[in-house]
C-alpha cells in the first residue's frame, strides 16, 4: 500500500512539473509574439536622427560620424546563403559616443581591399541591435591575425583601446561588398511546439498511470 502510495505521488509530482513546463512556454510564447510584433513596428518606420531620440533595439537610424577604418574587425560569419565569410566591423564616433558599426559581409578573398571601405559616414542609415553575450563554445579571436568570432568586449578594447555602446549599429545601405545584413523580425520562436510537446507529456502519463491504477485496483 504504501508503494503505491508513493508511486502515485511520484506521478503526480512528475505530471504537475510537465504542465507547469508548458504554462511557461504559453508565457515565453505570448512574450516572443509580441517582441516580434515591436520589431516589425519598429522596422517599418522611417529611421530618425540618432541624436534626437532614445536608443533602443531594432530602432532604424540615420546619422554620420566618424569612422575608424585602422582598427576594422573581420568577424567570421556565414552570409544568407551559407556561404563563409567575415561580417566588416568598424568603430565609428559619433556624437561623441563610441560604437561598433557592422558594416556587411564580405568572402574571405577581400579581406583588406580597399574596395570594401569605400563609405560614406557622412550620411548613411542604419538599425540599433542591442550587443549580446558573447557565445563561450566559439573559438577564441585571433587579434593578432585580425580574424574573429566574437564580439568579446575585452578583447575589443584591447585592440582599440576603447569602450562601446551596448547597441551595434547595422548598415542599411547598398553596396556590393560588403553586403549589407537584412534586419528582420525572423526570430526562433518554437514556444507553441515545446508548449504542445509539455502538455502531450503530461496527458499522457496521466492516462498511462489511470489505466494501470483501474487494472490493478
Amino acid at each position: 500500500m504504501k508503494n503505491k502510495f508513493l508511486f502515485s505521488v511520484f506521478v503526480y509530482f512528475f505530471i504537475t512539473v510537465f504542465v507547469f513546463l508548458g504554462i511557461w512556454q504559453v508565457y515565453r510564447l505570448n512574450w516572443k509574439l509580441d517582441l516580434i510584433s515591436q520589431i516589425e513596428n519598429s522596422l517599418k518606420n522611417p529611421p530618425i536622427e540618432l541624436s534626437q531620440t532614445d536608443k533602443k533595439n531594432f530602432l532604424r537610424i540615420k546619422t554620420s560620424g566618424i569612422i575608424d577604418f585602422s582598427k576594422q574587425i573581420y568577424l567570421y560569419n556565414l552570409n544568407e546563403e551559407g556561404k563563409p565569410g567575415f561580417d566588416v566591423i568598424n568603430p565609428i564616433e559619433i556624437n561623441n559616443e563610441n560604437f561598433l558599426i557592422n558594416r556587411g559581409w564580405i568572402p574571405f578573398e577581400k579581406k583588406n581591399l580597399p574596395e570594401i571601405n569605400l563609405f560614406n559616414e557622412k550620411n548613411f542609415k542604419g538599425t540599433l541591435r542591442i550587443q549580446n553575450k558573447s557565445s563561450s563554445f566559439k573559438p577564441l579571436n585571433d587579434i593578432k591575425n585580425n580574424y574573429w568570432f566574437t564580439l568579446d568586449r575585452d578583447d575589443i578594447f584591447s585592440y582599440t583601446g576603447k569602450n562601446f555602446s551596448n547597441y551595434l549599429i547595422y548598415l542599411d545601405e547598398n553596396y556590393n561588398f560588403p553586403k549589407s545584413k537584412k534586419i528582420s523580425a525572423n526570430i526562433s520562436n518554437n514556444h507553441k511546439k515545446y508548449a504542445i510537446t509539455w502538455f502531450s507529456m503530461a496527458i499522457s502519463i496521466l492516462l498511462i498511470y489511470l489505466y494501470f491504477r483501474k487494472k490493478n485496483y
